[in-house]
């Protein structure tokens, strides 16, 4: 992993943690929260889609692990379960 993208982030949340404790200013109209719904729920979308390529992924390659070695079926179902209850 490049090794200058933790000290972004890192730096990045030191200059952007002041602002979320700036108060609002009297001049801020009450009319662009609604836009606080909208990127919410795309951020969910886009967390549950990520979610949903992973268990996907994660049983095709335990369907897979099966096809090859049936006899460690109820090893990589018992796997595949655990890591998708979780």
């Amino acid at each position: 992993m490049n090794a200058k993208l933790p000290s972004f982030v890192g730096l990045l949340s030191v200059f952007v943690s002041p602002i979320f404790a700036q108060a609002l200013s009297p001049s801020t109209p009450a009319a662009n929260y609604h836009w606080v719904a909208i990127t919410a729920g795309f951020s969910m979308a886009m967390a549950s889609a990520g979610c949903g390529l992973a268990q996907a992924k994660a049983t095709a390659a335990a369907a897979e692990g099966m096809g090859r070695n049936p006899g460690a079926s109820a090893a990589i179902r018992f796997a595949l379960l655990l890591g998708l209850s979780c």
